[in-house]
């Protein structure tokens, strides 16, 4: 039998609540101190933040790290999520997790998780400055890209299939959806 956790009643959860979350397979994230759960993610879902991560640690600068799901990102007391995959400035980074917003922050779309991801996730990371924002949907497969501009996200990008997307944020590297899901 599974640990049982009983979470306190009337009021915001923080960082010291989801630290007492069980390691059970699902991840733990709050969300301006709203605890949101989720289950382990699909082969094709994991298919493409792999692919994803190795294409980006190949081109990224020394400055910045790459890192894939589960890693914090501690926003807030109140605010710690888990993009399936993120970029950060090596000088950012404690052992523990990220204490501010990444220089990108890339959710592979779930059943699940879709509407928090393209909606609440994303609002979350443009008002903490996150400077981009990528939502890449395995199965069609594409990818859609914010970046931040003047405080506010912006759709800079939408490809499909074989289309290529030229980043230029957080470096410049070319993405085909395509070639995320094989």
């Amino acid at each position: 039998m599974g640990t049982v956790t009983t979470l306190p009643r009337g009021r915001p959860l923080t960082r010291t609540d989801l630290d007492a979350m069980p390691d059970d397979g699902h991840r733990y994230e709050l969300i301006d101190g709203t605890l949101i759960v989720t289950p382990a993610p699909s082969a094709q879902h994991q298919t493409a933040v792999l692919e994803l991560a190795v294409l980006l640690r190949a081109r990224s600068p020394g400055e910045l790290q790459v890192f894939i799901s589960p890693f914090d990102v501690a926003l807030a007391v109140d605010t710690i999520m888990q993009p399936d995959l993120l970029v950060a400035r090596r000088a950012d980074v404690t052992e523990h997790n990220l204490p501010t917003a990444p220089v990108l922050a890339v959710e592979v779309l779930s059943p699940s998780t879709h509407r928090m991801d393209v909606t609440l996730k994303r609002a979350r990371f443009e008002a903490a400055r996150c400077p981009s924002y990528w939502v890449i949907d395995a199965d069609e497969p594409s990818l859609t890209v914010w970046q931040l501009r003047k405080r506010a996200y912006e759709q800079v990008g939408h490809v499909v299939g074989e289309a290529v997307f030229n980043a230029e944020q957080p470096f410049a590297i070319d993405i085909r959806p395509v070639d995320l899901t094989t």
